[in-house]
């Protein structure tokens, strides 16, 4: 049977002092790159490399990027990190243009700013201004016709504003496909129908029709409107049950036989 090498313990004791000693260099090593590391970040934070350097801001339409920006109170001197970002969002959500709205970190020093706001529905002219009437009825700053968008419908004689809330809510609804045809809407309440409204189109047509269910009325227009001539004018009448088109020419005529009659 072989011999086993027999070590002695005075053999062993530099290998043991040289493992001891790089496990040793290791742990100082690993505390030390921490150590840095930590200090690293300490005086990243406290310096302006950490702030915020840009606020992008998306989908806006009618606010602009300064109006959003001075909105949400953010500054150059916030900490990019130390930003509420939940807190920001309550504060831009409370601009009654604003809808929703969503804010995230873009690495290194940017905050993004992406909102969905209310859709203008209708303008009321006051004065030689123009008021901005939203989808939930709440009515804007008004702006000056060099700054009017030609994206939503004129509308005259709404004296009752709850009608007029029931009304935006409605052409809210309205696909903009179909709200662009619109070029102004007058409010003509009569004693049998509060909710009656006649529509000037852009095609040229009248369209007489209710505030109740206008959104579902109208969506037929387009096809309706395809079906006749633009150069006859005249008046349809869109209601649930469906549409009448009646010339002006008739409604002249119908006039002159009611008169020659009261006569």
């Amino acid at each position: 049977m072989a011999k086993k090498k027999v070590v002695s313990i005075e053999d062993r004791i530099p290998q043991l002092k040289n493992e001891r000693r790089k496990k040793a260099n290791r742990r100082l090593v690993f505390y030390l790159t921490v150590f840095f590391i930590l200090i690293g970040i300490i005086v990243y934070l406290q310096s302006p490399l950490s702030q915020v350097k840009e606020v992008i801001v998306e989908e806006n339409e009618h606010l602009s990027d300064e109006e959003i920006i001075k909105q949400s109170t953010i500054d150059s001197s916030d900490n990019f990190w130390g930003v509420n970002l939940s807190e920001i969002e309550k504060k831009v959500q409370n601009h009654e243009q604003i809808k929703e709205v969503e804010i995230s970190r873009k690495f290194p020093t940017s905050l993004k700013i992406i909102i969905s706001e209310h859709k203008h529905v209708g303008y009321i002219k006051k004065d030689k201004q123009y008021v901005p009437i939203l989808e939930n009825g709440k009515r804007m700053a008004s702006v000056s016709m060099s700054n009017l968008k030609a994206d939503a419908p004129l509308l005259t004689n709404f004296t009752d504003e709850k009608l007029l809330i029931q009304f935006a809510e409605e052409l809210g609804k309205l696909s903009n496909h179909v709200k662009v045809l619109i070029s102004q809407v007058t409010w003509i309440p009569s004693d049998s129908n509060k909710y009656k409204i006649i529509l000037y189109m852009n095609d040229g047509f009248e369209v007489e029709a209710s505030i109740r269910n206008f959104a579902n009325s109208l969506s037929s227009y387009p096809s309706i409107a395809s079906q006749l001539d633009e150069e006859e004018p005249g008046r349809i009448k869109i209601n649930d049950g469906g549409a009448v088109f009646t010339p002006y020419e008739r409604e002249m005529t119908d006039e002159v036989i009611e008169d020659e009659t009261e006569g």
